[in-house]
């Protein structure tokens, strides 16, 4: 299984600074996610500056979510 997420941040550029936990940094970029159905909500940076961790991924209060691995798989680590 791979890390989750235990810390996120949101950018002005639609990008996700997360920490895993096992550690490791990373930054998720959103953006090609905005013209797909439940995440076109996204666009609103308010909004999108909501991210928050639960239950080990992030979410946002309308109940969009990104797969976990997916942010660890997709993430471009920092150090790496």
């Amino acid at each position: 299984m791979n890390p989750r997420i235990s810390k996120v941040s949101a950018t002005d550029n639609y990008q996700l600074n997360l920490v895993f936990t096992n550690g490791e940094q990373g930054i998720y970029d959103c953006s090609k996610l905005l013209d797909f159905g439940v995440f076109k909500e996204l666009i609103n940076k308010h909004y999108f500056n909501q991210a928050k961790v639960i239950d080990g991924t992030v979410v946002w209060p309308n109940e969009q979510d990104i797969c976990p691995d997916t942010l660890y798989l997709d993430s471009v680590k920092e150090n790496a």
